[in-house]
């Protein structure tokens, strides 16, 4: 893409509503812009990170042997009402009635949908494990959304659904989300961490919420520090080896790892002292086991290997899409701008001219435009009559992992810059040189 060609609207002032740093950010490099409150539009740049998140997480979903598909924004109350949450759910859900008098809901959750969609074509134990999943706008009615896509009324969310038999194999179902979400996060350069949590509305006993570190979250942790060294890399997992998932489950649930509602300081207290770490954490995701709470009511049986009608195990399984964007942003930027963790940012390379019109000049960018995008690259081009320092301002705002920079002082001695974004370093090679690099890095990406 050439910048000149493209819809960027960045703002030069941060914008008073804005509190925290991905607010501020994505507002400026011209990501979203605010419809009305807690609701946003989807601009260009912001729009392509969001489909890099929504590509990883459909990704491994399908890698663990995920269904996917796609339900309604809009379900019926009555659903609702079998499984008894319709009048309990609270004033977060947005009720709408149609001129035929129905009651529909805009969907914070689909659990009951889901259900009766399963209850409508399985009826044997032979069908199962069975796990579905979608990615869908969700509506819940913040009483003050705040902090941008961090806190908005709508949003966009991956949430999974497992049928199983019995416990057992629902635990499974369970342990196998917990692995493909650590994937998933360490995807997005993200280390987000599985803790104990509380339910909510959702229900169930068994719950961990996965967070990421930052000053800005809205919850406070309490964790052991040795968690913070694990990482997940790139592991060979089969998912359905139940004891290869609990092993892996273990390993990231041993150390101590808890948000406030759940903190127990008896035994936080037998942390080691120097690994006792309080923060603040970013909500990004959430597996519940939940047992029979929605299908019992609902009647979503089958029928087991002994002839008996038994209620199928379920669990749900979510990811906030959208909101991931803010908790990229939070843990990865500077005083400058966004830092793109290579596995999810717009571009892939960002060219800067710095003496636009200069014939040497215009023909180098125009070459290492082409040769990356024939590596399979996605470069942006600044091609635009601008000062170098603003097309400088204008990459660090908008994060892009890598910059090469071509201007003829370099050109006369045969050689472009190619910058990281994380740590400023720069190193003068050939065009060709600096394309292949690039290629490179994202080759395992």
């Amino acid at each position: 893409m050439r910048l000149s060609r493209y819809f960027l609207p960045v703002l030069k002032e941060t914008p008073s509503e804005a509190q925290i740093a991905s607010h501020r950010l994505m507002l400026r490099a011209g990501m979203i812009k605010q419809a009305s409150a807690g609701i946003y539009s989807w601009l260009p740049l912001g729009y392509k990170v969001l489909r890099n998140v929504e590509r990883i997480v459909h990704e491994e979903q399908q890698r663990a042997g995920h269904i996917p598909m796609l339900m309604p924004t809009l379900q019926s109350a009555d659903l609702w009402r079998e499984s008894g949450r319709y009048d309990a759910y609270g004033p977060e859900m947005l009720r709408i009635r149609d001129r035929h008098e129905r009651d529909l809901l805009f969907g914070p959750t689909n659990e009951e949908m889901i259900t009766d969609i399963f209850r409508s074509h399985v009826s044997s134990y032979k069908s199962l494990p069975m796990t579905l999943y979608h990615i869908q706008w969700k509506f819940r009615d913040e009483v003050r959304p705040r902090f941008g896509v961090m806190r908005g009324r709508e949003f966009l969310m991956k949430d999974g659904y497992n049928f199983d038999v019995d416990y057992d194999s629902a635990i499974h179902a369970y342990n196998r989300h917990m692995v493909s979400y650590l994937r998933t996060y360490e995807r997005m350069g993200l280390k987000a961490i599985p803790m104990r949590a509380e339910s909510g509305p959702i229900g169930g006993d068994d719950t961990h919420e996965f967070l990421v570190l930052a000053e800005t979250g809205e919850s406070e942790v309490f964790y052991d520090s040795a968690i913070t060294d694990l990482t997940f890399g790139d592991r060979d997992v089969d998912y359905d080896n139940r004891e290869e998932c609990a092993a892996i489950v273990k390993e990231w649930t041993t150390p101590y790892a808890r948000t406030d509602d759940t903190h127990d300081e008896s035994v936080f207290a037998e942390v080691p002292e120097d690994r006792q770490r309080r923060s603040r954490g970013i909500e990004v995701g959430q597996i519940f086991y939940f047992g029979t709470k929605y299908s019992e009511p609902m009647g979503a049986t089958v029928v087991n290997d002994q002839g008996e009608h038994v209620p199928v195990h379920m669990g749900s399984h979510g990811i906030g899409v959208s909101r991931l964007l803010g908790a990229i942003i939070e843990a990865s930027h500077d005083d400058n701008g966004i830092i793109w963790p290579e596995g999810v940012t717009p571009f892939d390379c960002g060219i800067v001219n710095l003496k636009q019109g200069d014939a040497e000049a215009d023909s180098a960018c125009e070459g290492l435009y082409h040769a990356l995008r024939k590596k399979g690259l996605e470069p942006l081009y600044d091609d635009r009559e601008e000062r170098a320092g603003a097309k400088f301002a204008t990459m660090d705002l908008i994060g892009l992992p890598w910059r090469i920079t071509v201007g003829p002082r370099g050109l006369k001695n045969g050689v472009v810059e190619l910058t990281s974004r994380r740590t400023g370093e720069s190193e003068e090679m050939s065009p060709e040189a600096a394309v292949d690099r690039v290629a490179q890095i994202y080759s395992g990406i």
